[in-house]
């Protein structure tokens, strides 16, 4: 598999992802998008098709908040923002995500 091959993500992975974009502060989608991208070293690429929904249903769950502002092309942007319970719930999914990568890596090494 190639470096520009397609890399899904595992259900549920893309809500931790943002959850953890949004620690830093607020961000607006294309942001999100962006820094995904660049920390990922281009291996994730997030379409808005993608990151809407989990924006949205992160909003519903009450993990972020949502306003709108000014981006820096000051285009008219909605900014997403952490909330107390999202920053738990981080905490939670990072617990969560980082046993399974534990059990993947500990087949991976012995089968």
């Amino acid at each position: 598999m190639g470096k520009k091959s397609k890399t899904e993500l595992l259900a549920g992975t893309l809500d931790l992802i943002v959850l953890k974009m949004l620690q830093g502060g607020p961000a607006n989608g294309w942001d999100i998008t962006q820094r995904i991208q660049v920390l990922s070293e281009d291996v994730l690429r997030i379409n808005y098709g993608s990151l809407y929904p989990a924006l949205h249903r992160l909003e519903a769950r009450g993990w972020i908040t949502s306003e709108w502002g000014a981006s820096d092309n000051n285009r008219r942007a909605k900014f997403y923002k952490l909330t107390a319970a999202g920053r738990k719930q981080l905490e939670a999914e990072r617990a969560i995500w980082d046993r399974f990568a534990g059990a993947l890596e500990a087949i991976l090494d012995k089968a």
